[in-house]
């Protein structure tokens, strides 16, 4: 199949979701203003102001343990200025992308669980950021949340082959990944779902190449270490949720070459686990009202 034939197809998977899932016109608005070089904390201000719930929303987290400011926030002005108009763009992100995806049911996951899982993963996209010196790490914490939304496109939309798809991973011989069984049964898979939604959702391309490429990291072009470190933190979340993470233990479906392309230090790993799993409790009760 060509990529143009993947592109149609899922372009078809993806048509009348606007009535199911789509970003607040307020989230697209302050990516917008987010984009503009000339923007200012007030232009930030104005726009998230327009909507009630999400100002005491931002005003909520930019006074919370999460960043321990010394003084109390009292506007999104103010918020913007101590944060910085980026982090202010993921905030709004982060906590309006899962609302977006209320409509969307499905009866193979848990909604919470796979929410709690891509905010590990983002948790983790963001620590190891950090450590490796990147000044784009509170972006890879959107990207990491964000990784995995092309899979609840294809479990409403497509479930019975999602079924298939699922049921591939126990039947087969060979260890096989999700988006190699969703290739075999669909032509494509949930990275290129996710990948076009985004691009729908005309979000930076650096969220747009993290969640294309995070199984397939030597594919990206634009980001290759954020990519990288989406990578290791997706396959890292996984087996950290289940606690089988250790020292002597080497965690699987993580490409050779993405350590040295993510440049972290794999000694501190465990440190970002351990800090992760301290956090997540929190940071999910605040951006998602809601706690594992």
């Amino acid at each position: 199949m060509t990529e143009h034939e993947h592109s149609s197809q899922i372009d078809a998977l993806l048509d009348g979701l606007d009535t199911l899932i789509s970003l607040p016109e307020v989230a697209i608005q302050v990516n917008k203003v987010a984009e503009n070089p000339d923007s200012t904390a007030e232009d930030m201000g104005k726009v998230i102001s327009q909507d009630p719930a999400l100002s005491a929303r931002m005003l909520r987290i930019a006074n919370s343990s999460v960043y321990g400011l010394s003084k109390e926030v009292d506007s999104i002005s103010r918020a913007v200025t101590l944060l910085g108009m980026s982090e202010i763009r993921n905030l709004v992100l982060s906590s309006t992308v899962s609302k977006a995806f209320d409509g969307l049911l499905n009866d193979l996951i848990s909604i919470q669980d796979f929410w709690h899982h891509s905010l590990y993963c983002g948790l983790l996209s963001q620590q190891l950021a950090k450590q490796a010196g990147l000044r784009t790490s509170d972006s890879l914490f959107v990207a990491g949340l964000l990784h995995d939304i092309g899979q609840l496109v294809m479990f409403n939309r497509e479930s019975e082959k999602s079924h298939q798809a699922i049921l591939m991973l126990t039947d087969v011989i060979d260890d096989m990944d999700m988006h190699e069984a969703e290739e075999r049964v669909f032509g494509f898979d949930h990275m290129q779902v996710g990948a076009q939604l985004i691009r729908k959702w005309q979000l930076p391309a650096l969220f747009e190449e993290c969640v294309e490429f995070h199984h397939t990291p030597d594919q990206s072009t634009q980001y290759p270490q954020e990519v990288a470190i989406v990578h290791i933190a997706n396959a890292v979340a996984v087996m950290a949720e289940f606690d089988a993470v250790d020292e002597e233990y080497e965690i699987p479906h993580i490409d050779a070459s993405a350590w040295e392309q993510a440049k972290v230090n794999r000694e501190e790993l465990f440190t970002v686990i351990s800090d992760a799993q301290n956090h997540i409790a929190d940071i999910e009760q605040t951006l998602f009202g809601q706690s594992s």
